[in-house]
């Protein structure tokens, strides 16, 4: 009765087993070609988007040639590649999904009925692109200006201007990233804009102090630095009668570019010219005289 029960079990088995085999080859009989035809359809999409992205960057890099070309400004080059690569890519990822059955007028439709919320999602994006386009049209500084954002009072050396923001260089090498949106609806000053640029500084004397030969001075130093354009105004004048002191002003012209030099040299020059001449410079002053009258009467009858 053992061997009876066990036979048994096995003829159960083996049929379970051949049951189960035959559902696995009718599941691959069935299904085995919409595998291979995916899997081929995810190896043609993953050749599909690297063929496509080296032809986005020929087709970048032939954009960016033409423009250079034609004289463009550099920020109009960044601006037009950064949209070209966005739009592309867009492309490339619509045309892929598409391969795979999807209907791309569903996904158009699906855009166009959640327009409003994408809107109010990214209307700060808009902005900033919308920023983007008015600084390329009305060119308020181009790359290599060094330009002072007054809202939040940030400066540097305009290096990229983007789809949605504008990157500066600082002078100590740190990178500083606006919106664009905030540079075209902020004041802001465009400092090397143009070639030249007006350098005024002050000097402080005593009135004890030789005014003409400061005068003179300075103007000597003014003249002999390499810095300054010989053929523009030059001068050096009385700006303030204070209570301590006599404030000159001296005003000369440099190229924009050599600002800074300029100004650390001239300074210093004068500085030890100065020196030189035992001319002191003055700082404020305040002179306090006591009288016998200020002094405490206790004190006055301890003195006498």
């Amino acid at each position: 009765m053992y061997t009876l029960l066990t036979e048994t079990m096995a003829e159960d088995i083996q049929k379970e087993v051949t049951e189960q085999t035959g559902m696995a080859v009718q599941f691959l009989d069935e299904n085995l070609p919409k595998m291979v035809d995916f899997a081929f359809q995810v190896v043609l999409a993953l050749v599909v988007f690297f063929v496509g992205r080296v032809v986005i960057n020929w087709v970048r890099k032939l954009v960016r040639a033409s423009i250079e070309r034609s004289n463009a400004d550099k920020g109009v080059e960044q601006f037009v590649d950064s949209c070209l690569k966005a739009g592309l890519y867009v492309l490339l990822i619509l045309s892929i999904i598409a391969k795979f059955g999807v209907d791309t007028s569903s996904i158009a439709a699906l855009l166009a009925s959640g327009g409003v919320a994408i809107g109010l999602a990214l209307q700060g994006a808009l902005s900033n692109f919308a920023g983007g386009v008015l600084i390329l049209l009305l060119r308020p500084f181009v790359v290599g200006d060094y330009i002072i954002e007054h809202s939040n009072n940030q400066e540097g050396t305009v290096k990229e201007i983007q789809i949605f923001y504008t990157k500066l260089s600082t002078v100590d090498n740190k990178t500083i990233v606006i919106p664009n949106g905030t540079l075209a609806n902020n004041s802001m000053t465009n400092v090397t804009e143009k070639d030249l640029r007006r350098l005024d500084f002050y000097v402080r004397i005593g009135y004890e102090a030789d005014l003409k030969k400061t005068e003179q001075i300075v103007r000597e130093v003014l003249r002999n630095d390499p810095g300054v354009v010989k053929d523009m105004e030059l001068d050096v004048f009385v700006d303030d009668l204070a209570e301590s002191y006599v404030r000159l002003c001296a005003r000369a012209w440099t190229k924009s570019d050599e600002y800074w030099p300029a100004r650390a040299r001239i300074l210093e020059n004068a500085k030890l010219s100065m020196d030189e001449a035992g001319i002191a410079f003055a700082g404020q002053k305040m002179q306090i005289i006591y009288t016998q009258d200020n002094v405490c009467p206790d004190i006055q009858k301890r003195e006498g």
